[in-house]
């Protein structure tokens, strides 16, 4: 018998099942290859993404962050833009988790959808910000967010669409209203928005959310 992981019992019992989460750029598989040391340095880099910019550091000065040696470094990924990009996936990747955790099966779609968001725009945190600026720079950076994004869409429409079915929300078009919501976080993470808004990109997300579903809701 095959055991689900956390994540897909939620989605199961949620009943959004049918939503894949995009795939790790480092599998399971993989990773379970890697040496507990190498293995360490990837925690310990997930860790630190949020608070350096390992994007502007060569191999030697990022290997020096975590006190590992280049060749451990080496040994996990071969080059700096691999290395980057998969502890960026590795980051969103337990976000996505933690925001598929906080829904519960018996609460409503619509109370489902803020806790998800919620958590989901942990994000555009400072202190997890990796969807930032500073990473753009870095080559496979965009398609890493679109797919993260697409799946997040993904789950706040069928979220949408069984609110709409129990007539919690006026009728609308989900895919419109999905692309709006799953789009919040990243818009106030815009450097031209940031200049113009006295809240963190978080919070202002999270109000703005809260502003959208009252204005959907048919109670």
């Amino acid at each position: 018998m095959s055991m689900a992981s956390p994540k897909e019992g939620v989605l199961r019992r949620v009943e959004l099942s049918d939503v894949r989460a995009p795939k790790p750029l480092m599998p399971a598989e993989i990773e379970r290859c890697l040496t507990p040391r190498q293995r360490q340095v990837l925690d310990s880099l997930e860790t630190l993404v949020v608070s350096v910019e390992l994007a502007d550091m060569t191999m030697a000065q990022i290997a020096a962050q975590v006190n590992c040696s280049l060749r451990t470094l080496y040994g996990i990924l071969p080059s700096k833009e691999e290395l980057v990009l998969t502890i960026l996936d590795r980051r969103l990747h337990r976000i996505g988790r933690t925001a598929i955790e906080s829904m519960d099966p018996e609460e409503s779609p619509l109370v489902n959808l803020r806790r998800y968001l919620r958590a989901a725009h942990e994000a555009v945190q400072p202190t997890g910000g990796v969807l930032s600026e500073d990473y753009k720079k870095t080559p496979g950076h965009r398609g890493l967010a679109e797919a993260h994004e697409k799946y997040l869409v993904g789950i706040v429409k069928g979220l949408l669409d069984q609110a709409l079915s129990q007539g919690d929300i006026i009728p609308i078009d989900t895919w419109t209203m999905a692309y709006v919501l799953g789009g919040l976080g990243r818009d106030f993470l815009s450097p031209n928005v940031r200049t113009e808004i006295s809240e963190s990109p978080k919070d202002a997300a999270d109000a703005a959310l809260e502003v959208i579903i009252r204005g959907l809701s048919t109670s």
